[in-house]
């Protein structure tokens, strides 16, 4: 059996529960390893959808108070609630992105099936995830740590990988790729924050004054 073939397939004794850290310390063979890394990846897909839907229900409860603010014509809270608002729109978004392009991160690593492949897709992705976890460092404080592991294994992978096979790593085309992959989610990112969040008000007209304006 090949080098390849023993470091790829699945240990059968290994338990299906192992942790990232004792993977990363007793690099195994790849394939229980990258299977490894992809149900931690969608373990922070899922802590970040939540993340998320607590921080639109935040948003709608500061834009009701933006608006009541206005209506009441006091100004100095609907200013200070506006920017509040704007803040939590602005992690709701970095948010979104992260969690989109994990998704593209895992829908990639469930495409390997080949050494060679595992250093095409990972290198890219080892790129993504850094980002990600810097872009996360200020909303999400306790994600840097799980990120933190899951870039590790990754990159002992990658390594044994390079090693296995003797690929060298194109780091300019893999950053390229990553850059699309951070553009596209924060294209999707921007595009679902519009359609999903009303825009902040400024001023609302009271019925008084949309007739006065509509008379002639």
């Amino acid at each position: 059996m090949s080098t390849f073939q023993n470091k790829w397939e699945k240990n059968q004794g290994q338990s299906f529960s192992s942790k990232v850290k004792e993977s990363v310390r007793n690099p195994g063979p790849l394939k229980p390893r990258l299977d490894l890394a992809i149900r931690q990846i969608q373990v922070q897909v899922a802590k970040l959808d939540g993340t998320s839907t607590k921080l639109r229900e935040r948003d709608s409860q500061i834009f009701g108070k933006v608006v009541g603010s206005i209506q009441k014509h006091d100004t100095q809270h609907a200013s200070v609630f506006a920017n509040e608002l704007a803040e939590v729109r602005k992690m709701n978004k970095m948010v979104t992105q992260a969690r989109l392009a994990l998704e593209q991160i895992v829908l990639r690593l469930n495409t390997i099936t080949e050494l060679g492949d595992i250093v095409v897709t990972l290198t890219p992705a080892m790129s993504v995830i850094r980002s990600i976890k810097q872009g996360l460092v200020g909303v999400l404080p306790e994600a840097e740590n799980e990120i933190g592991e899951i870039s590790g294994l990754l990159s002992t992978i990658l390594v044994d990988a390079g090693t296995v096979g003797g690929y060298s790593l194109n780091f300019e085309a893999a950053n390229e790729d990553a850059e699309r992959i951070l553009a596209e989610a924060s294209a999707v990112a921007e595009q679902r924050m519009r359609e999903k969040f009303p825009e902040i008000p400024t001023q609302l007209t009271t019925p008084e004054e949309t007739t006065e304006s509509g008379s002639f």
